[in-house]
């Protein structure tokens, strides 16, 4: 087998501040921030003078990590507008399993998230809905019912 897990999901944001507050508001965790520049990060992206802030979180169980990226330089590019739907295609989100979805929901207005659609009730098994957070980012959330 050639995977061993997934290691994170990196999202490109222009307000590390912001983007940390939300996911932090979340639950997720700070692992850790640093700066990536020189030669194996230029390489590895295909860029040429890479200077990029990261903070990597984690969830609680210590599973999966995001990894916010800050692009100092070059400067990060926008694809317009900022409010795609879900359906475009390349366009993914990130889910988190909550346990209080309604009170979630509390907690991550003041941070900017609106809710896409409506929370919707999946059979007797999950209450689930789509946020938009900071920087256009689409998050689902889900609470197990039962």
């Amino acid at each position: 087998m050639a995977v061993q897990r997934m290691d994170n999901v990196g999202i490109v944001v222009e307000d590390m501040d912001a983007a940390l507050a939300f996911f932090e508001e979340l639950g997720l965790e700070v692992e850790g921030k640093a700066r990536v520049e020189g030669p194996v990060a230029d390489r590895c992206t295909g860029l040429s003078g890479v200077s990029c802030d990261i903070a990597m979180v984690r969830t609680p169980d210590g599973h999966s990590r995001l990894e916010l990226a800050r692009y100092r330089t070059p400067a990060a590019t926008r694809d317009e507008p900022r409010d795609r739907p879900h359906n475009i295609l390349g366009t993914h989100r990130v889910m988190f399993l909550v346990d209080d979805l309604e009170d979630t929901l509390e907690r991550l207005r003041p941070h900017g998230a609106e809710v896409l659609g409506e929370v919707a009730r999946y059979e007797d098994s999950f209450l689930l809905c789509y946020v938009r957070g900071p920087e256009g980012i689409i998050v689902g959330l889900s609470e197990q019912l039962g």
